[in-house]
């Protein structure tokens, strides 16, 4: 019987991820817009890896760091170069790094030119140009996350300033990390409790509070304050302020934790308001699915300030063991910065902390309890390409409300807009980059300009934060739902101004006030019986889905028809299939089923008085929107368009419906099997206790032999002396006296 429980658990374990697969909502963009030529592009022959941006708007450049180059290019213009400095490795240094175990390949010098000077770039940038690093100026103190030797095993965060801190080189502080993103936060602005300014560090590392038989990396946020100046013995020049907690950003599918690969802040006037935007992709290769989670920073403060230690432990099973601290917290607060708390006590500087303090913080740095997404989960999940890189625009809409739109890097050089709308993630557009599949590996984003910068190993592109001349009548307009665009009535175009005469529907998408349609043109087909006849048809975006209609009646795919993605296909035509067939492209938005005709075939037998192919528009069909009941035309009931994550690939949903119904009906069947068999045991279990209880010793004592099968001798069981009999031999008794043996009664003698 507990084989039937065990088996009803994994069924239904396995039935409840493979249902939660089933209602996932992945992202679809619901338009692509190809790579285009003219596309404002800079790169160089014999230069690769531009992965470094600085954008100067008070300068008007690009400052741009690719291998062995650093440019400055025309922020208006990057195809525009304004100057360059060549940085070459010399033949000696070449030689020396292949000495030292590394290809001469990827060598980095390890040198910053800062302010015209040569200064030493130990512990400022990473030694192999390959490794993720963070970093940040703030004022004259350069504060970096990277590794200060040359094989990369000692990571660090490192403040360079006439007063110097660094981490301690301690597992429990930085074990392996790779670092993302740094950046401030102004927390002493109008701080109640006297508080300190932050820097925030985001980065994945090796997991020492789980146990597991292999390393788990997990992604971190961990912070210092800007006004830390080490302790007076214990921790000397090393952070007293250094704090990191788990980021929590949980991917739809069962996994290990997801690793983040890039951060940006949206700041706020507020601060408590500012949010960081994540992108998380999975541990695992074979998963295709990427997430983006948004983290206020009011939440992680709280984590920080509020939240409770974990701390090691010696257990037998393991060597150490990392649980919740339960003890007393010693005052001030391990890890605070000097607020109002500490100098009532006379602690104005972190010199002043006891040692008490500052020996918690050195051997606790990591929290309990997790830092949360802002709305519980993730913001936007996608299938496919993995996401790279983000940045965020905050833009008013005509409404006066502000939205934040993300622009996110793929690994296959394509950029996706999408912005939340009441709760629901919409992918706008995505926009093919790079001519090749090549990674985005850097963004940078200028709100002034209206302009985004993307790098690649290939180069650099840079494109319009907003293309509203792409969108060419009121209905495109409005249902691109893009809060760059309007649709304004005077001058007919959807454009980026807002005017007393535009209008916009971003959350809605209802074109009710645009204008009434231009009449489709029917085109003309000469049916030619017997034939098989294509119509093309294509949708008006990646989320609308296609209707094909003859003479009012919805046609649906069978043997005579068959629909898909590019149109319909007529098989083996009959006169009888002569008629008018009109194809719509029915798009969900918002509970609202929007319908446009986008293409009229009418199917005539030969006649002398019609030539084939000519078009005529004959045939007059207007947009309209619906709800998802409503009747379609000619009174016929319009079926519901699937939902935007079921129109990205049906086949795909359509396969994954029948294997979770096959699971369903293999687990309902071994449960079956094994309820019959249990069954069958119970019920032999009852006929045998129906028997007379002295049966079964009555047969025992008068039975003269016990016969045992595939052997060839019984045993007499009958007297103290027990004697074998063998009748194998032609009939003669091979009798033999077993001495010391003795008759058992009772199983439990055995």
């Amino acid at each position: 019987m507990s084989s039937f429980w065990t088996l009803s658990i994994v069924c239904g374990l396995m039935l409840r991820v493979s249902y939660g697969a089933l209602n996932t909502h992945y992202g679809a963009p619901r338009t692509t817009v190809p790579y285009q030529m003219g596309t404002k592009l800079f790169k160089e022959e014999g230069i690769f890896n531009y992965s470094t941006m600085l954008l100067r708007e008070d300068l008007g450049v690009l400052l741009l760091g690719a291998r062995e180059a650093v440019y400055a290019l025309d922020i208006d213009d990057v195809s525009v170069r304004k100057a360059v400095v060549y940085w070459r490795v010399t033949e000696d240094k070449q030689k020396e790094c292949t000495y030292k175990g590394k290809h001469a390949e990827t060598f980095v010098n390890g040198q910053l030119r800062l302010e015209g000077k040569q200064e030493e770039g130990k512990g400022k940038c990473p030694f192999d140009p390959f490794q993720r690093y963070s970093s940040l100026m703030i004022g004259s103190d350069l504060y970096s996350a990277t590794s200060i030797n040359f094989l990369g095993s000692e990571p660090v965060v490192l403040r360079s300033s006439d007063l110097s801190l660094r981490t301690e080189f301690k597992s429990s502080w930085l074990s392996e990390p790779h670092f993302v993103y740094m950046d401030f936060v102004g927390e002493s602005f109008e701080s109640p409790d006297g508080d300190d300014d932050k820097v925030y560090m985001f980065f994945s590392e090796n997991a020492m509070e789980y146990d597991f038989y292999s390393k788990v990396a997990v992604s971190r946020v961990a912070r210092v304050c800007k006004g830390d100046m080490g302790g007076q013995r214990t921790l000397q020049r090393k952070w007293t302020t250094f704090l990191k907690a788990r980021l929590d950003c949980s991917l739809p599918e069962p996994s290990l934790p997801p690793i983040v690969q890039d951060v940006f802040l949206l700041e706020n006037e507020d601060w408590r308001k500012s949010v960081f935007y994540a992108v998380f992709t999975p541990q695992s290769g074979s998963s295709q699915v990427s997430a983006v989670c948004a983290f206020r920073v009011s939440d992680i403060r709280h984590i920080f300030n509020k939240g409770k230690f974990k701390t090691p432990v010696a257990v037998e099973t393991s060597h150490v063991k990392w649980v919740m601290f339960t003890g007393e917290v010693p005052v001030p607060r391990p890890g605070a910065c000097i607020n109002t708390v500490s100098r009532q006590m006379g602690m104005n500087r972190s010199l002043d902390l006891p040692d008490k303090t500052l020996q918690f913080i050195r051997d606790r740095p990591l929290m309990e309890e997790a830092v949360g997404p802002l709305t519980g989960g993730p913001l936007l999940v996608t299938s496919g390409a993995l996401l790279t890189r983000v940045v965020v625009d905050s833009v008013i809409g005509l409404d006066g409300r502000r939205h934040a739109v993300m622009f996110i890097g793929t690994e296959n050089g394509y950029i996706q807009k999408a912005v939340n709308y009441a709760g629901e993630m919409f992918i706008i557009e995505e926009i093919q980059l790079c001519e090749k599949p090549v990674p985005i590996s850097t963004l940078r984003l200028s709100s002034s300009k209206g302009q985004l910068y993307a790098g690649s190993e290939l180069g650099v592109v840079q494109m319009p934060l907003s293309n509203c001349s792409r969108y060419d009548s009121c209905a495109d307009c409005i249902l691109s739902r893009d809060p760059y665009c309007v649709w304004d009535f005077t001058p007919k175009l959807c454009s980026s101004v807002h005017t007393s005469t535009a209008i916009q529907s971003l959350e809605e998408g209802d074109t009710m006030p645009c204008p009434k349609p231009d009449p489709v043109v029917a085109e003309n087909f000469l049916l030619v019986t017997e034939n098989n006849i294509q119509l093309p048809c294509q949708p008006h975006s990646n989320l609308a889905q296609v209707m094909w209609r003859l003479s009012e009646q919805t046609l649906h795919s069978s043997s005579k028809y068959h629909i898909y993605s590019g149109g319909l296909l007529l098989l083996s035509a009959s006169d009888s299939d002569a008629g008018l067939y009109s194809c719509d492209s029915v798009e969900l938005i918002s509970g609202r089923a929007y319908n446009r005709t986008v293409a009229v075939y009418r199917l005539h037998l030969h006649s002398g008085s019609e030539a084939a192919g000519s078009t005529t528009p004959i045939y007059e069909v207007t947009n309209s929107v619906q709800s998802p009941n409503t009747a379609g035309p000619g009174g016929s009931d319009m079926q519901d368009p699937p939902s935007p994550e079921n129109q990205s690939d049906p086949g795909k949903v359509t396969r994954l419906e029948v294997a979770v119904a096959s699971l369903s009906l293999l687990c309902l069947f071994l449960m079956g099997l094994l309820l019959w068999i249990w069954t069958q045991g119970r019920a032999r279990e009852c006929f045998k206790l129906a028997k007379r209880p002295g049966e079964s010793k009555a047969k025992r004592q008068s039975a003269e032999y016990i016969h045992i099968q595939n052997r060839t001798s019984e045993i007499n069981l009958q007297g103290a002396e027990h004697r074998a009999v063998d009748f194998k031999r032609n009939g003669e008794q091979n009798i033999s006296t077993l001495e010391g043996l003795g008759f058992i009664y009772d199983e439990s003698e055995i």
